[in-house]
């Protein structure tokens, strides 16, 4: 933590990182902000997001995870799905992440370009998924198809500096072990991140077992999936074998606190997978499961889990949750040479937090703020690559102009799917 400090952008990128005197003499020339009541922490990572379900937020709540996906969400995917949709619901979901000081989201949802699309009306950093299942939609056919589709976009736009991508098999009940070893292939050969949903629910380890003869974890340790590049998503009901699976091959675990304890999913091992090895980061999940895209909350919630469920005050201390949601994000993403942290050369993803707020004061640690006591609130200032996202709590970009009339039209078309 240093106090006094300033930070000098040039070109997107972070130039230095240094007392302010020393800032005045080398950079007296560049533009100046004052924050001396404001602590400047990196862009905020959001390492698992559906950005687009923002349009389903508050639709068929309070329901188990699977009569909610089958009775509710699904219909309404298959009726409503289509690029349009998922530029409009992204975007909305960027307009509320950026004012939370998320500067990065890591989307995993069909019809990706059009999710591209809003993130760069938004000015946004985005990790796109290659999405890989094995049911047909409105985007693709079969689970080639939709690696098909996915690596072309992934051709397309690849060189853009805002945009990364990972493979994305949506879950293992939905993804088959042909599909699975492509996968794995492909991500060996383009050095991708493999982002995919793991040990959500008992109920999924117990299928995995009568379909597979073994556990999800397992059944991708024997596909050749398990590594530094994966991410497991959820990883709620783990043995502790597989913790200590995803420990010894670094893998990382975007962990979803609040969609597990609004889904009744469980309650994540976090402490002991932190303990042995893996890399944590923090996710949202999708608006329709959460119901917020906050990650300051989710720093929060995750830390007070831990501790929980370890049955140890010193489990996951607030150092190790803003690690979770900035750098631990970045380096499951493969760009923690660019974001995630501040560091002269990496981009200038960088967010200012007011500290001034009575429920703020005294602060003995702006660390232990910002895990236990700020909200999205106190934000105030957002910048992705050295430019300005968000100005004293406004978003800056002209695309979120007219985004009120169309979330609008969107929730007449999808309010039958509310009905019990």
């Amino acid at each position: 933590m240093l106090e006094g400090h300033a930070v000098a952008v040039h070109g997107g990128r972070i130039e230095a990182l240094l007392p302010v005197a020393e800032a005045e003499k080398r950079f007296g020339s560049y533009e100046r902000l004052d924050l001396p009541d404001h602590v400047l922490i990196p862009g905020l990572v959001n390492a698992h997001t559906h950005a687009a379900m923002s349009l389903m937020r508050g639709l068929s709540d309070d329901l188990p995870l699977m009569r909610w996906l089958e009775e509710h969400i699904w219909p309404a995917e298959a009726k409503h799905v289509s690029p349009a949709m998922v530029r409009d619901g992204t975007l909305l979901a960027c307009a509320e992440m950026l004012r939370g000081g998320i500067t990065c989201f890591n989307d995993m949802y069909f019809f990706p370009e059009a999710a591209l699309e809003a993130a760069r009306a938004a000015g946004m950093r985005i990790a796109l998924g290659i999405i890989v299942i094995e049911f047909p939609s409105a985007y693709a056919s079969d689970a080639a198809d939709y690696l098909r589709k996915g690596l072309a976009l992934r051709d397309r736009e690849g060189e853009d500096p805002l945009v990364s991508f990972c493979l994305a098999p949506h879950a293992p009940y939905t993804v088959s072990d042909a599909s699975f070893r492509q996968v794995g292939k492909l991500a060996a050969e383009l050095d991708l991140p493999v982002h995919v949903h793991l040990n959500e629910t008992g109920d999924e380890a117990r299928r995995s077992l009568a379909e597979h003869g073994a556990r999800p974890i397992e059944r991708l340790r024997r596909l050749g999936l398990l590594g530094p590049g994966l991410i497991a998503v959820h990883a709620v009901h783990l043995e502790p074998r597989e913790i200590e699976l995803l420990g010894s091959h670094a893998a990382s675990v975007a962990h979803c606190p609040s969609s597990n304890l609004k889904l009744a999913s469980g309650f994540a091992p976090i402490e002991a997978l932190r303990r042995a090895g893996a890399n944590l980061c923090l996710g949202t999940d999708g608006a329709a499961s959460n119901n917020r895209l906050d990650l300051l909350q989710e720093m929060r919630t995750a830390a007070l889990l831990a501790k929980a469920v370890a049955g140890d005050a010193q489990a996951l201390p607030a150092h190790a949750a803003l690690r979770a949601a900035t750098l631990g994000g970045a380096q499951a993403l493969g760009i923690g040479d660019v974001a995630g942290s501040i560091a002269p050369g990496k981009a200038a993803d960088l967010v200012a937090l007011d500290l001034r707020a009575p429920e703020l004061a005294p602060c003995y640690d702006p660390v232990s703020h910002l895990v236990y006591a700020a909200g999205r609130e106190h934000v105030t200032h957002v910048w992705v690559n050295g430019e300005a996202r968000v100005i004293d709590g406004r978003l800056q970009s002209a695309a979120f102009s007219g985004l009120e009339k169309r979330w609008q039209l969107w929730q007449n078309a999808l309010k039958s799917h509310a009905d019990s």
